[in-house]
């Protein structure tokens, strides 16, 4: 063999990675300019991350945070994007403008510890915070509620546990920041509490879980994801599609056996929207609806930890006890 051999393999193999490296950089030029037609920026978003972006449709709310994310794949060939905020933005380009079939993105549920996510006990800033909501430190500890440093920032730790096992986790800033464990299963908030039970009630964020049962119920759950921005005119969508309530889907062995069910979601639009989405899944018949005692001659309170900041647990108490059947036509 020659002596140059080697090198001449050498230069063929450098000349491949200079073409490889083409090749994938004319996709990306493609794949930014599709990306820029469907209004997202994606300057400083580097391939093989996932980088927060402001939502083209609601814009990051009021606060405008950066609630989309996107991620694009290493070889240049697609995109994927997705808004955690109400208006569900989500999609996916490719390069050929073929539609992914199935999303490289999913993954199979991870398993996490307390220990392995780093929680922590929750300090006195934090439990000022949930003191000031009239939130007892004795219904902090039985629900586990704990703390996670992220950066600079501590964050509220709402731990779901599922028959004892840790299964996700969400956390709230004091500044009201959102965030969540990725690829874990999707359940209600306060599960275990339920088990057993055969009343319910439903309500639309961990906090007002935990404003129940400083009114003494502990047969309470929050629903993971928020409330919709309106009532889907669809029929309910399969198990496999209905993405949106896979929680519900995920908690069918604990709900079926349940025969009276109290929504006490919040009293805004998109609180409404909610019931009436829990309420076509879980049977209307089987259903009963809470409405905000009143805050001023023409306003309600908004949830269960408004009432009970501003009134205390006996009218919280009353609001649910007086829970009227929910309309069988919307």
């Amino acid at each position: 063999m020659s002596k140059n051999g080697p090198f001449h393999q050498s230069s063929n193999v450098g000349h491949e990675d200079e073409a490889g490296k083409r090749a994938v950089l004319s996709k990306l030029v493609t794949l930014l300019r599709k990306l820029a037609e469907q209004g997202i920026d994606v300057q400083n978003c580097p391939p093989g991350q996932r980088s927060g972006l402001i939502c083209p449709t609601c814009e990051g709310g009021d606060s405008g945070e950066k609630n989309l994310t996107l991620y694009i794949y290493p070889d240049g060939s697609s995109a994927k994007w997705s808004c955690r905020r109400k208006c569900g933005l989500k999609g996916v380009v490719q390069v050929d403008g073929k539609l992914v079939s199935k999303d490289p993105m999913e993954k199979v549920e991870r398993k996490i510890t307390v220990e392995g996510i780093k929680l922590q006990p929750l300090c006195d800033e934090i439990q000022d915070f949930f003191a000031a909501r009239a939130i007892s430190v004795k219904t902090l500890e039985r629900n586990r509620v704990m703390q996670k440093r992220i950066g600079d920032e501590i964050m509220l730790a709402f731990a779901y546990w599922q028959r004892g096992e840790l299964v996700s986790c969400k956390y709230r800033s004091l500044t009201k920041k959102f965030s969540q464990e990725r690829n874990t299963r999707k359940i209600l908030y306060g599960l275990d509490d339920i088990e057993k039970a055969s009343e319910i009630i439903i309500v639309e964020g961990e906090i007002d879980k935990l404003a129940m049962e400083e009114a003494g119920f502990l047969n309470c759950v929050s629903v993971a994801d928020g409330a919709p921005v309106t009532v889907s005119s669809k029929e309910i969508p399969s198990e496999s599609k209905d993405t949106a309530f896979k929680y519900i889907w995920n908690c069918n062995d604990y709900l079926n056996k349940v025969s009276r069910i109290v929504l006490a979601t919040d009293g805004d639009v998109p609180g409404q929207a909610l019931a009436e989405e829990l309420a076509r899944r879980l049977g209307k018949e089987r259903c009963w609806l809470v409405k905000w005692p009143k805050k001023s001659e023409d306003e309600h309170f908004k949830d269960a930890n408004e009432v009970l900041m501003s009134k205390g647990p006996q009218l919280l108490k009353e609001a649910i006890l007086n829970a009227e059947p929910y309309p069988l036509k919307s």
